[in-house]
């Protein structure tokens, strides 16, 4: 079984401008994607998929591959991810006569996954023989808690909940998407048109190791995890 990851890296970025390469204690965003994918013995090849040729010789640089470059209408703001993995998916056939039958999405902006997470999650889908599996973490904020505001009037989220559970002790444990690992099939996203199927599982990572960068104090907040990591 042919397994590829895939690290999508587009060249623009609102919130933080050049995200992708901007320096995170030292090393380029990327690089902790691209070493950790490179380490994985569950990958058989580990491609950047980008619009931008400073992230493709930047990615050359830490050892991924960039076969093509992603197209200027696959990188907008509003682009969803299935067209993204289907180009890439679709361009390594036809260019290489290459088919991969599973394709890992490894995201830049989650620098804190381990190789153990790769691997949970390609194993659980082979396994398990799901549609796709997608890495997840417990909530930081509850939503049985949490509010709407109409004007300065508060209403439950969730009519009732609060109520149930008025400890945070007793709060049923919720978890949420990190971004880290998404595991799907390459028939899936080719001939069904889907990147997650019907049948997803999930494996679960640590808040500590499920941060996913999107602004500067994102950036903050991982650089000291990683400097304490080293210690």
């Amino acid at each position: 079984m042919k397994v590829i990851a895939v690290i999508p890296a587009r060249g623009g970025s609102k919130g933080v401008p050049r995200k992708n390469i901007k320096l995170l204690a030292g090393k380029p965003l990327i690089a902790y994607t691209i070493e950790t994918a490179l380490q994985s013995k569950s990958l058989d090849r580990v491609i950047v998929s980008t619009d931008d040729e400073e992230i493709a010789k930047i990615a050359r640089q830490y050892g991924a591959e960039v076969p093509f470059m992603r197209p200027k209408e696959l990188a907008g703001d509003t682009v969803p991810d299935l067209p993204v993995f289907k180009h890439a998916l679709n361009n390594l056939e036809k260019s290489e006569g290459y088919r991969a039958d599973l394709m890992v999405n490894l995201r830049p902006t989650a620098p804190l996954r381990t190789v153990d997470d790769i691997y949970n999650g390609v194993n659980k889908l082979i396994n398990t023989n799901a549609d796709s599996v997608r890495s997840v973490c417990k909530v930081e904020h509850h939503p049985y808690w949490m509010l709407k505001v109409e004007g300065d009037r508060a209403f439950p989220l969730i009519e009732g909940e609060e109520e149930k559970y008025p400890r945070r002790q007793d709060l049923p444990p919720i978890y949420r998407l990190n971004g880290a690992v998404d595991v799907s099939r390459r028939d899936n996203i080719i001939e069904k048109n889907t990147l997650y199927g019907k049948d997803m599982r999930v494996i679960i990572m640590d808040q500590a190791r499920s941060i996913d960068i999107d602004t500067e104090i994102d950036f903050t907040i991982a650089e000291m995890i990683i400097k304490g990591f080293k210690h």
